[in-house]
């Protein structure tokens, strides 16, 4: 059957790295708080220079190296991003063009932090159908400019950052996406936040977060998630090589595979480097272990997370 076959990963960071010992010299916090409560040591934080669409074509061009293609292969562009450079045109449009791309489609997806799960899984399906042939799937953000930086709950919890795989349609019965859940329940949109908007308020807005309620809901649907998903693709959850998490706080990581039963080893975590990048947190983490030989070629791995929305999901995908 035809599937979204991953061919290369790539992933951008911001210049200047901000670390917590910093962040105590503006604010009410110190570098134990935040380890403490989050597992974070440092984030990564854009200049004036440095974009949403910057980083994800930085990205994208890494990956396309991975994979050993051109951007000219590519005839779809898929963004995940909560913090786009303009209300319109979409950023994917804006990296289409940095990239010399002139065919094809290029569009935003906006979950927040599960929006890779969300842009995954829908570019799986337009490849499946066989409406393209080869895509950048993209996640990349700027939380950094929506932070209320007096506000020591969530300034010290995001960075910036992007992701990007490169996907092709292939003829294949056990490689690629094999299986993803995608879910909303917008009753709890009040938990987590941006207090602004185009139509709304005519502002940006700050990002506003009930840390407790969220971290309640997270352990729990992104364990159904994870569950839901594997039984989609008839796949056990030991036979799970490696699970590669949204990275948004140590202790939801360490929550849920507990939960599960899981291996800790087998959870990649970067979130002590990179804060939480929300919709670039799984590509950005993935990158690092694929990178470093952890994730190789053959391998299973489930992509979970969940955001503001509430969003959560999860992908199966064997490399």
């Amino acid at each position: 059957m035809t599937r979204a076959v991953l061919l290369g990963v790539g992933s951008a960071l911001p210049a200047r790295v901000v670390s917590n010992d910093e962040l105590a010299e503006k604010i009410d916090t110190s570098d134990e708080w935040i380890r403490e409560r989050t597992g974070i040591r440092q984030r990564y934080i854009a200049d004036e220079s440095e974009t949403t669409v910057s980083l994800g074509t930085e990205a994208a061009r890494k990956a396309l190296d991975d994979a050993g293609l051109d951007a000219g292969d590519i005839d779809l562009i898929v963004l995940a991003t909560a913090t786009p450079n303009n209300t319109f045109p979409a950023s994917a449009a804006l990296i289409q063009r940095e990239l010399g791309i002139r065919n094809g489609a290029a569009f935003d997806v906006q979950a927040v932090c599960s929006g890779f799960l969300y842009a995954l899984s829908l570019t799986a399906s337009l490849l499946e159908t066989g409406q393209h042939k080869r895509a950048l799937v993209i996640g990349a953000e700027t939380f950094s400019r929506i932070l209320d930086w007096e506000d020591r709950r969530t300034c010290v919890l995001f960075g910036d950052g992007a992701g990007a795989f490169v996907l092709e349609a292939q003829e294949t019965d056990d490689r690629g996406v094999l299986a993803s859940v995608m879910r909303c329940d917008g009753s709890l949109s009040d938990i987590l936040y941006v207090d602004g908007g185009p139509s709304s308020t005519q502002t940006t807005g700050y990002l506003r977060m009930d840390g407790p309620k969220v971290f309640k809901e997270a352990v729990s649907r992104i364990s159904g998630a994870i569950v839901e998903c594997a039984e989609g693709a008839g796949v056990a959850i030991p036979d799970i090589d490696w699970f590669v998490p949204h990275q948004a706080n140590q202790r939801i990581l360490v929550g849920v595979a507990k939960k599960l039963k899981l291996d800790e080893s087998r959870v990649i975590s970067t979130v002590a480097e990179h804060a939480n990048t929300s919709a670039a947190s799984i590509p950005l983490a993935f990158d690092r272990a694929w990178r470093d030989g952890r994730i190789g070629r053959g391998e299973l791995c489930m992509l979970e997370g969940m955001g503001g929305g509430l969003t959560w999901g999860a992908v199966l995908l064997r490399t």
